[in-house]
């Protein structure tokens, strides 16, 4: 019987077969594509004949075109729909794919190939996108130790190889403490509770079988219970399990990951001759250095921190209020909050979601992409999907295919917390016109069955957000799939995707697609004046605990490894006055961002670096009048969206933008001085 990962697929627009995939195919297929991409690998550095960049660096990039494909299906599964035999094959994979990587990065012929045209650069006739992909390559060859030799060079293999493996095993304690948990819920523990977070708890417990409504550790369910609660003693032990999460002792802690990783990583960069991880990590963003950073988040950090500790002092005056003793606590933050907000903005969340309908804002950031793009959306419902739940649409452009956008959006069990966008397959024209198969996954409460799917306004900004990554790679338009679509420096990845977010805001979007759940009724004009003047309440509690995350990531990796990370992270809070009542967004147990892999290490401050960006790319349709300027919007893509990694990231943003920003958008567009 062949393996239908190995075939050419015939499904429509060439997605993976799913209908006829078992998870016992991936572990041939994996194996199959690997002996096949180090083959090719071989033919390429023992090539007889002098290098060129045809027969090297873009046989480099067509090299595992194989394994992209079926690692492209394997991980879409692993992380939207995991089980037992998925993760125990991205166990069997992690040190697999660690040892391709370095067998690639160590093969001296194949190094010596890159470096000769390097050194002849100037002689090539190189297109400017080439001479991009050229740089990029021996840059990233350099940086994974190909210049390394002998016990370093053997050591950094080891390195990299466990630090996969650590990342896999952080990633999957993580979603068995999430899945694990619950909380059982009596009718009367109910009381007090919206209607929709209700039927949330009843349908998480209906999926787990528990018998009656239950909270779990989805934050679609866990952070509303919070904002609602009014049992004191409920939120405390919901909250509590929350920051726990990775933390409970036995085979899932991750602190003992966590400490190695930071170990692991330290050696890695003094192997490569960098002082700190840190160092190693920013050299190649648009921040440059660890000071640039620290500078940037301390500037964000002390307005945020003053704007905090004003609203814990009247937070905590409505807490002994209600007759409640002692200090503010994390698990009061978000109650006494949400009935501030409801007091000083009269905005009602029960009353706000029915008009926030998930299949309305998916129209809604449709028909933005249409306005701005000329993209049209054509919803797909007879091809292979990895789950039920899963919808997918042709995205064309003047009936040119551009795109299949793929979306998984409701919270279940076997997915990894958070969203998060990914493509199973990325544009380039190397091989003829391939367009992109991009996936976007998110956590969103499911409605019991007949019941519309509401979101929150948090809810409707993740979406576009995600989308906004979507649209990235969507309009991606390079010939090399190396900088493709969002392959650009991690401090730039968020920018098209915080920028897309400010779409939501548009008063005239809102009018249009915020309709009533039973009535279809548009959102009353003083509600959504008001649900707007609310977009930055709260914002010194989201600012704060946004930065302290990202200040112990940064200071984990700017020296020495810290042997005890949790104590590392208590000094590093109480060095910067951490507010007794505000949990760091991602405690380092379950601090995914970064001990799941090296994507964001060093590198969670880039979502504040792109907001920089984000709150001054937007001032420009701002100053041109209007949201929707066609003239903006075709400089956006032509600069932004369409370019990938072929130019440096500086240089595009100042192509649309004419100059690089300040910090002072950012603050004004939370609410932190004065606008």
């Amino acid at each position: 019987m062949t393996n239908p990962l190995l075939e050419d697929w015939t499904t429509p627009f060439g997605l993976p077969p799913f209908d006829r995939i078992t998870d016992d195919d991936f572990g041939p297929a994996v194996d199959a594509a690997l002996d096949e991409a180090r083959a090719t690998i071989t033919a390429i550095a023992q090539n007889a004949d002098a290098p060129t960049f045809a027969n090297t660096i873009e046989a480099l990039e067509r090299a595992d075109t194989r394994l992209g494909q079926v690692l492209g299906a394997f991980f879409s599964l692993a992380g939207a729909d995991s089980n037992d035999a998925r993760q125990a094959l991205q166990r069997d994979f992690a040190p697999k794919l660690s040892a391709y990587g370095s067998e690639i990065t160590s093969n001296r012929a194949l190094f010596d190939r890159i470096e000769t045209l390097w050194q002849a650069r100037d002689t090539l006739d190189l297109s400017p996108e080439q001479a991009r992909v050229l740089m990029l390559t021996r840059r990233g060859f350099v940086r994974a130790g190909a210049q390394l030799e002998g016990a370093e060079a053997d050591r950094l293999k080891e390195v990299k190889s466990r630090l996969a493996v650590l990342g896999t095993s952080f990633t999957q304690n993580l979603l068995a403490d999430e899945k694990n948990w619950e909380m059982k819920l009596s009718e009367a523990d109910l009381e007090g509770l919206p209607g929709f977070v209700v039927s949330a708890a009843r349908a998480a417990g209906e999926a787990r079988g528990a018998g009656g409504p239950v909270v779990t550790l989805s934050r679609s369910l866990i952070v509303p219970f919070l904002q609602f609660s009014p049992r004191r003693d409920l939120r405390k032990t919901a909250y509590e399990a929350w920051a726990a999460r990775g933390a409970n002792g036995g085979e899932t802690d991750n602190r003992g990951i966590a400490a190695e990783t930071l170990a692991l990583r330290e050696e890695r960069a003094k192997l490569l001759g960098y002082d700190t991880f840190a160092d190693y990590k920013l050299e190649t963003e648009m921040a440059g250095t660890p000071e640039a950073v620290r500078d940037l988040l301390m500037e964000v950090w002390t307005p945020a921190h003053a704007a905090a500790t004003a609203d814990a002092d009247i937070l905590e005056r409505m807490l002994h209020a209600d007759g409640e003793t002692g200090p503010l606590e994390p698990w009061d933050w978000r109650y006494y909050s949400e009935k501030r907000r409801q007091a000083e903005h009269d905005l009602d969340e029960t009353a706000l979601k029915p008009y926030l309908q998930l299949d309305r804002m998916v129209e809604a950031a449709f028909d933005c992409a249409n306005r701005l793009f000329g993209l049209e959306f054509a919803e797909v419902t007879d091809a292979p999907r990895y789950h039920p739940d899963v919808r997918m649409w042709e995205v064309t452009r003047e009936g040119r295919h551009m795109a299949v956008f793929i979306a998984d959006y409701f919270a279940r069990g076997s997915k990894r917390s958070g969203a998060w966008c990914s493509a199973m397959r990325s544009q380039q024209r190397l091989e003829g016109e391939v367009r992109p198969l991009v996936v976007n996954v998110c956590n969103f409460a499911k409605p019991a069955e007949g019941e519309p799917a509401l979101l929150s306004y948090d809810d409707a900004r993740t979406l576009f957000h995600e989308f906004g990554h979507a649209l990235h790679q969507m309009l991606s338009d390079v010939t090399y799939e190396s900088i493709s679509g969002t392959s650009v420096a991690r401090d730039f990845v968020e920018l098209p995707s915080q920028l897309y977010e400010h779409w939501l805001e548009v008063p005239e979007v809102l009018r249009q697609f915020a309709t009533h759940a039973e009535t279809g009724e548009p959102m009353p004009q003083d509600m959504l004046d008001r649900m707007l003047a609310a977009a930055t309440y709260d914002m010194g509690f989201q600012t704060v605990e946004y930065v302290a995350s990202a200040l112990v990531d940064l200071e984990f990796h700017n020296g020495p490894a810290p042997a005890d990370p949790m104590q590392k992270q208590a000094e590093i809070l109480e060095a910067i006055g951490m507010p007794r009542a505000i949990g760091m967004r991602h405690a380092t147990p379950h601090f995914a961002h970064v001990f799941a892999g090296d994507g964001y290490s060093s590198g969670y401050y880039s979502y504040m670096w792109s907001e920089v960006m984000d709150a001054d790319a937007f001032a420009a349709f701002d100053e041109a009048g209007d949201p929707f300027d066609a003239a903006l919007a075709r400089k956006l893509e032509e600069t932004v969206l369409s370019s990938g990694g072929s130019v440096d990231a500086a240089e595009l943003y100042t192509a649309f933008r004419g100059r690089m920003p300040g910090v002072e958008p950012l603050l004004k567009g939370r609410g932190l001085i004065a606008a």
